[in-house]
């Protein structure tokens, strides 16, 4: 039961069926209806003219001949007044309608356009708005398999929520990579020169703030920052050869056994103690990820499963981890956060500001052409 927004051409959709945003001749048209009705061929137009055309807010179903799709779910879309003429109410039985017919042939899959967004006017925030209810409303209300997309060719046209706070956090905060070119051998500093005396430098990390502003540079800091020290090549190999003594001593005397019992927790022992904690049960928690049943039941039945980074940040937040939390359960899947990656440093921003609305997320990430969360 995902839902993804995605940029791309909804003509190449493979998907079981694609919605298109029709006029009521269902004869073609300009935009979507045109684009569809030329990639699918002269057989889609023949079917239409038995239709008898279609109201607007209802749907009809069609073949998709040369289309990558089987079906194409014909949809007309209201004319944008002004919102006073029921727009609103006639562009969500657009969706419910269409998802309805998909249900009746049992689709697995289905891509829709932002219906009425184009040449019909509808403004292009008041029309996601609306598709995303209804979408996620449909997908809560039968607790479908069905994988949803919204196709959107360009960009959305409007900015995600708290946009300007987001766009300040990954400017103080996003790494610049940075690559080291290494010295030759011959010119490191040796044992005992001037060299060796490196200014200390502490750092010491905060928390971010929800508001933010000049004096918000603290926050900029790697997570994590301490004091420490830089001691010249020879000397760190020396000192941290006398230090490996020790513990390889140790190692050495530990039976394999007592290794396997102090291992820590596999990430579907962390996550499924972790959904008992929060009074959640399965369907909740995977549908606030954006995850698929199938998907869900097979973390739940592989004790250790291994999932992707993408779907263990998408239960943190399903699950409303703070930022150390979801850290940790990062961790059982060997991954971490890092300021390098501008993906992270997004989910960051919306963790520690309690924002755990997975489409509103995804929406912030799509706006960033990163990779969205869930399946």
């Amino acid at each position: 039961m995902p839902f993804f927004i995605v940029k791309g051409d909804i003509t190449k959709m493979n998907t079981d069926a694609i919605v298109n945003a029709a006029n009521n001749t269902l004869l073609g048209g300009g935009g979507v209806d045109g684009a569809i009705h030329r990639a699918a061929g002269r057989e889609l137009l023949e079917e239409c003219k038995t239709l008898g055309g279609c109201e607007t807010g209802q749907a009809k179903i069609t073949k998709g001949y040369n289309l990558p799709a089987k079906y194409v779910i014909h949809t007309v879309g209201p004319i944008w007044r002004g919102g006073e003429q029921h727009e609103e109410e006639l562009l969500s039985s657009c969706y419910r309608n269409s998802l309805r017919l998909a249900k009746e042939y049992k689709l697995e899959s289905i891509a829709f356009p932002l219906i009425s967004s184009g040449v019909y006017g509808y403004p292009k925030d008041k029309a996601l708005n609306v598709a995303v209810h209804e979408i996620r409303a449909f997908l809560d209300e039968y607790d479908d398999d069905m994988t949803v997309y919204m196709v959107i060719f360009g960009s959305i046209g409007h900015a995600p929520a708290h946009s300007a706070e987001l766009r300040h956090f990954i400017s103080k905060n996003l790494a610049e990579p940075v690559f080291h070119t290494p010295k030759r051998r011959d010119t490191f500093p040796s044992i005992g020169t001037e060299e060796d005396e490196v200014d200390e430098e502490t750092s010491d990390a905060v928390p971010l703030q929800s508001t933010y502003d000049d004096a918000s540079e603290k926050a900029s800091r790697p997570i994590g920052a301490a004091k420490c020290r830089f001691i010249p090549r020879q000397a760190s190999l020396k000192a941290a050869h006398e230090a490996a003594k020790p513990v390889e001593k140790a190692e050495k005397n530990r039976s394999l056994s007592e290794m396997l019992k102090n291992l820590d927790m596999s990430f579907s022992e962390m996550l499924f103690k972790l959904i008992d904690e929060h009074g959640m049960t399965d369907a909740e928690c995977y549908k606030a990820a954006n995850l698929d049943r199938r998907h869900f039941s097979k973390i739940r039945s592989e004790k250790n499963y291994h999932p992707s980074k993408n779907t263990c940040i998408a239960l943190c937040i399903a699950l409303r981890l703070t930022f150390d939390e979801a850290s940790a359960l990062l961790r059982t899947a060997g991954y971490a956060f890092t300021r390098s990656s501008k993906s992270d440093v997004i989910i960051e921003f919306y963790i520690r500001n309690r924002i755990y609305d997975i489409d509103v997320i995804n929406e912030a990430l799509f706006d960033n052409d990163q990779m969205l969360l869930g399946a």
